[in-house]
């Protein structure tokens, strides 16, 4: 029997970027949907129930971290992986959303490496990538 495959919800309004990060995941063997806001991110949270959410912060509509409040009311231990260019500004919320729920972010732009290493654990000890 093989191990279940991960999925992953990648929420960005850059479509192009969420295309890219869609395609390496998959190349590395993970299910993957795309939101490109944080309204229909929580839609997509609610109908797929996915394993991980890869969500920017910064958003039309509702930011990361309010569609992440959304989705952790109904799922509290949802792995959370943020992804800005604006890490510097968000810190202290980043450091809290580590702490209290173990997310992990990214900064932006960030190597397809340490993307996958990341999600697959190989990172583990890491609250972030810098």
């Amino acid at each position: 029997m093989s191990a279940k495959v991960s999925s992953v919800l990648i929420v960005d309004d850059d479509e192009a970027l969420a295309q890219v990060v869609a395609l390496t995941l998959r190349s590395a063997g993970f299910e993957v949907c795309t939101a490109h806001d944080g309204v229909q991110g929580y839609v997509t949270y609610l109908r797929d129930q996915t394993d991980w959410v890869l969500s920017d912060i910064q958003m039309p509509k509702l930011n990361g971290l309010g569609m992440m409040r959304c989705i952790r009311a109904i799922n509290p231990g949802v792995r959370t992986l943020y992804m800005s260019g604006a890490v510097d500004q968000f810190r202290a919320v980043l450091d809290h959303e580590s702490a209290q729920f173990g997310a992990k972010w990214l900064r932006k732009p960030f190597a397809r490496t340490d993307l996958i290493e990341l999600l697959t654990g190989c990172r583990e000890n890491l609250a972030h990538v810098r």
